[in-house]
C-alpha cells in the first residue's frame, strides 16, 4: 500500500517537473512571471519526492507482529551493551545506561474515508533508550538514547503532522512505546508491534527472572 501511495507522490512531482520546465521554457512576454511560477513548481516538485521518500520508510501495519529481538550484555554498572536484531535479520549495536530499556516507534494512523478505504497503519522504528530507576540517577548520570532510524532525505512528514498538534482530520501522528523494562546481562526479549503500539516480552530465563524481580 506505501509502495503505492509513494508512486502516486512521485507521478505528481514528476507532473510538477513538467509544468515547471514548459513555465521556463515559455517566451518571455510575461517573463519574470513564469520564470517565478516555473521555479516554484520545480521546487514543490523536489519537496514532494523527499516526502515519498520519507513516506517510503514507513512499514505498513496490517496485523501484530515481531519488529525484532533486543539482548543485553553487561559491561560494567549500570552499563549495558544492547543488541537489536530487526525483522530483516539487520543488527545494530548501542552501549545504554541505566536499569531499564525502552523502545519508540512513530506511528501514523489514518482517519476518516482513509481508514475506511482500508489504508492500514503506518510505523517506522525510531529510538532506543535507557532509563534508571531513581529520579536521582537520572537526574545526574549519563543518558542514552539512540535514533534507529531517521529521516535522512531533510523532511521529516510525522514531525510536521506533530507540529499541527494533531489537528487533521485524515491522519494522527503518534507515538508507540514498548513499557520500560529491565536491563539484565544475558536477558532477550522479542518486540512486537500492533495498532496499539509497541510491547515486549522475555524470550529466555535471564529477562524472565528480571521482569518478575522488576514487578
Amino acid at each position: 500500500m506505501y509502495i503505492a501511495i509513494t508512486f502516486l507522490i512521485s507521478i505528481l512531482a514528476l507532473l510538477m517537473v513538467f509544468w515547471g520546465r514548459v513555465l521556463l521554457n515559455g517566451s518571455w512576454v510575461f517573463g519574470f512571471i513564469r520564470g517565478t511560477v516555473g521555479l516554484l513548481f520545480l521546487g514543490a516538485a523536489l519537496l514532494i519526492v523527499l516526502v515519498a521518500a520519507d513516506v517510503y520508510s514507513y512499514r505498513n501495519l496490517a496485523e501484530e507482529h515481531s519488529v525484532g529481538t533486543l539482548s543485553f550484555r553487561k559491561t560494567g554498572e549500570q552499563r549495558f551493551d544492547a543488541k537489536f536484531s530487526d525483522e530483516d535479520g539487520l543488527a545494530q549495536q548501542f552501549e545504554l545506561h541505566g536499569d531499564q530499556w525502552q523502545l519508540d516507534a512513530r506511528m501514523l494512523k489514518w482517519k476518516g474515508p482513509l481508514a475506511r478505504w482500508g489504508i492500514q497503519p503506518a510505523y517506522r522504528l525510531d529510538r532506543l533508550s535507557g532509563r534508571y530507576l531513581t529520579l536521582q540517577d537520572e537526574r545526574t548520570r549519563e543518558r542514552s538514547v539512540h535514533a534507529l532510524d531517521g529521516s535522512n532525505y531533510g523532511v521529516d512528514v510525522w514531525q510536521s503532522l506533530r507540529g499541527l498538534d494533531n489537528r487533521l482530520s485524515f491522519v494522527d501522528a503518534v507515538y508507540g512505546s514498548a513499557t520500560f523494562l529491565p536491563m539484565e546481562d544475558g536477558a532477550v526479549y522479542e518486540v512486537r508491534i500492533s495498532h496499539n503500539g509497541l510491547l515486549a516480552r522475555p524470550l529466555n530465563q535471564q529477562a524472565t527472572s528480571a521482569l518478575n524481580e522488576w514487578q
